[in-house]
C-alpha cells in the first residue's frame, strides 16, 4: 500500500446532507413505528397467557419481541440499501443490502459508496447506533417484566412450601 499516494478530493454536498437526513428520517420513523408495534404486540401476547404464568410463557413474549425488533431493523437496513441501488452505488440488490447491513450495525466492510456518497457511510452507522439503542431499551422494559413476573411466581411457590 503506498501511503504517499493522496486519496481523491472529498467534498461533502448539500445533496448528500440532504439525502442522508432523509434517510436518517425515515429510518427512525419506521424504528418508532416498528417499537410501537413490538410494544403492542408484547401487550396482546401478555394478556393471552395471563392466565398460565409460568417461565416459558414469560420468556416466549421476549423470544418473539427479538425477532419483532430485527425484522424492524432490516427494514430500515432495506430502505438504505434501495437507495443505494437507486443511485447506482452497487451492482445489484445482494451487494447494496450487505453494505449497508455491515454500515448499519458498524462492523464495515471492504466496500466503499461511491465518493460523492461517503458522508452516508457515517450516516447509516449513526442510524443504527440510534435505532440499537432504542431497540435496547424496549428490550430492557420487557426483560424487567419477565423478571418481575418471575419473582414474583417463584416467591408463590416459596410462600406455599
Amino acid at each position: 500500500m503506498n501511503f504517499l499516494q493522496a486519496e481523491p478530493t472529498y467534498i461533502i454536498s448539500f445533496e448528500e446532507i440532504f439525502w442522508g437526513g432523509i434517510l436518517v428520517a425515515f429510518s427512525m420513523g419506521i424504528h418508532g413505528i416498528g417499537m410501537l408495534w413490538v410494544l403492542r404486540v408484547n401487550h396482546s401476547v401478555n394478556k393471552k397467557f395471563s392466565t398460565k404464568k409460568n417461565f416459558i410463557t414469560g420468556l416466549w413474549p421476549i423470544i418473539f419481541a427479538s425477532f419483532m425488533i430485527i425484522f424492524v431493523h432490516l427494514t430500515e437496513v432495506l430502505l438504505w440499501s434501495l437507495f443505494f441501488l437507486w443511485r447506482n452505488c452497487f451492482a445489484n440488490g445482494s451487494l447494496s443490502f450487505y453494505f449497508a447491513l455491515n454500515e448499519y450495525t458498524t462492523v464495515g466492510s471492504k466496500f466503499n459508496l461511491p465518493l460523492n456518497w461517503r458522508l452516508l457511510e457515517g450516516m447509516i452507522s449513526i442510524t443504527g447506533l440510534l435505532t440499537f439503542a432504542w431497540s435496547t431499551g424496549v428490550l430492557f422494559t420487557l426483560a424487567k417484566e419477565f423478571q418481575e413476573q418471575g419473582f414474583v411466581l417463584f416467591a408463590r411457590r416459596h410462600h406455599k412450601n
